[in-house]
């Protein structure tokens, strides 16, 4: 199927009745943010890092709330943000294709509308699973339609309290300090801190292996011998893209006795798991995540079939890294298998939530409160480093200070991403639940925001002076009651 729009018309008569709907839903609500100056320059209500699904979703969701002096930054040229056209190698998602993703519950923006508009229902019944490009091209136009405040080539370098405001450094296309009230970092899978790099690759030069998530320029990979370690969904695109591309082998280095085969949390979605998890105490969130991780996520069918059908592509299973090393030109891999030699290395091991290294937290990061700062107790289970090292969130997704009254500022920053699952569930992150996530996130931003100006809007209210009733819509019979009480 073309990714081109083949149908203008019909799209065109989508965008007239979803602008149809938002007028009928008096959206976007009033402005109702009082603007505020700081040292002349203009202060933002809100400012959102990151344009992919997430930062859309939430930026979206406060428009439309009537929280109007927002913006967001992305560091990706227009149509490049998020991971669906860069690092994702996948050939479609993974998600039904029914699911309804950013449209915050707005019929004609989902997916399915934009897709059938310009397809119709027969091309919709006969879709499997929506080509990742073809999200990226839905996306750009959920931009577009709902004319989203989005500056892209802005990398963020800065964070820093300005007063109770937050400054923000700026470089690229925007380049110098904002003020805000509110940030919201919207940053995606690498969450806050980034690549997951095992130490046996820490002191291995990197013109021999790469992360599932850097550029690989996969042509140099033709007639190499390629190394993919794991067994999850992003080793499976890796592995295939580079036996597409030539590879003369790729090997998937699996520590696991048995590939995981059961999407354990896929099975139990529902609008309680979406709307539920949070409320649970933290014993039970621990145990859900803790469950799920050690069962692990399988990589899909399809995926994982891309690569099987090359018979040059190998699954080594109970096959753990031991060291690694560069030896005349190759990779010496000692694993428990025995030694391994390759050309090239992919290692599809995740992200962190170690903000530490990131260099635009560096004011912040020390104050951060997270699981590992009284939350969890060995009562729990297993003491999981990855999980330890998430942020310890409040329930609009805001930071929490390690040591109350060292960084106030936190309180005003919310961590929409990846890093915010094991507080929040899986609702700022994956498109199943990212409407339900936007939804919480605004809600919380909008009552900190109208709380924090609670004396101007009384005051409004007190100044408030248009009359409902002119004067002449009634007689005053007083004196006539009193005429006849007389008599």
């Amino acid at each position: 199927m073309s990714a081109q729009v083949d149908n203008r018309s019909g799209l065109e008569a989508l965008e007239k009745r979803l602008a149809e709907d938002l007028s009928l839903l008096e959206l976007p609500a009033k402005s109702w943010v009082p603007e505020r100056t700081y040292e002349g320059a203009a202060v933002r209500d809100v400012v959102v890092i990151g344009a992919g699904m997430c930062g859309l979703a939430a930026t979206a969701r406060l428009v439309l709330g009537g929280i109007n002096n927002v913006v967001a930054y992305d560091a990706a040229p227009a149509g490049l943000e998020g991971p669906w056209v860069t690092f994702a190698r996948m050939e479609t998602l993974r998600s039904p294709k029914s699911l309804h993703g950013p449209a915050l519950g707005l019929p004609q923006l989902t997916f399915r509308a934009w897709f059938t508009a310009q397809w119709g229902a027969e091309a919709w019944e006969s879709l499997d699973k929506i080509p990742k490009n073809q999200w990226m091209e839905y996306l750009v136009w959920y931009r577009q339609v709902l004319d989203l405040p989005v500056r892209n080539n802005v990398r963020m370098t800065g964070i820093r309290a300005a007063g109770s405001l937050i400054a923000l450094d700026l470089e690229g296309a925007e380049t110098g300090r904002v003020y805000t009230r509110r940030l919201v970092l919207a940053t995606g899978r690498s969450g806050l801190g980034g690549f997951a790099v095992p130490d046996f690759l820490k002191e291995v030069d990197r013109q021999y292996w790469a992360h599932s998530a850097d550029e690989v320029d996969f042509s140099s990979l033709a007639g190499k011998r390629v190394a993919v370690i794991g067994a999850g969904a992003s080793s499976m695109d890796n592995a295939a893209t580079a036996l597409e591309t030539g590879a003369a082998s790729v090997d998937l280095l699996i520590r696991r006795k048995e590939m995981p085969r059961i999407n354990k949390m896929t099975g139990i979605g529902s609008q309680g798991v979406v709307h539920g998890m949070y409320q649970l105490p933290d014993a039970w969130k621990w145990k859900f995540v803790d469950y799920t991780a050690s069962t692990q996520t399988p990589p899909p069918r399809a995926s994982t079939l891309r690569v099987s059908r090359h018979a040059n592509a190998r699954f080594l299973l109970d096959c753990g890294i031991v060291a690694v090393k560069e030896q005349g030109g190759e990779l010496l891999i000692e694993t428990t298998q025995g030694l391994l030699r390759y050309d090239f290395l992919i290692a599809a091991t995740g992200f962190t939530n170690d903000f530490d290294g990131r260099p635009e937290f560096a004011a912040i990061a020390p104050f951060i409160r997270s699981w590992s700062d009284g939350r969890y107790t060995p009562e729990m289970g297993a003491a999981r480093e990855g999980m330890l090292a998430s942020p310890d969130l409040g329930p609009a997704f805001e930071f929490r200070e390690r040591e109350p009254g060292t960084c106030p500022i936190l309180a005003h920053i919310h961590c929409f991403n990846d890093a915010a699952m094991l507080t929040h569930g899986k609702v700022s992150g994956d498109i199943p639940a990212v409407s339900a996530g936007a939804d919480r996130l605004v809600r919380g931003i909008t009552a900190s925001l109208f709380a924090e100006d609670v004396d101007s809007h009384f005051a409004n209210l007190v100044a408030y002076s248009t009359p409902e009733l002119q004067g002449d819509e009634w007689v005053d019979s007083t004196p006539l009651l009193n005429k006849d009480n007389a008599l």
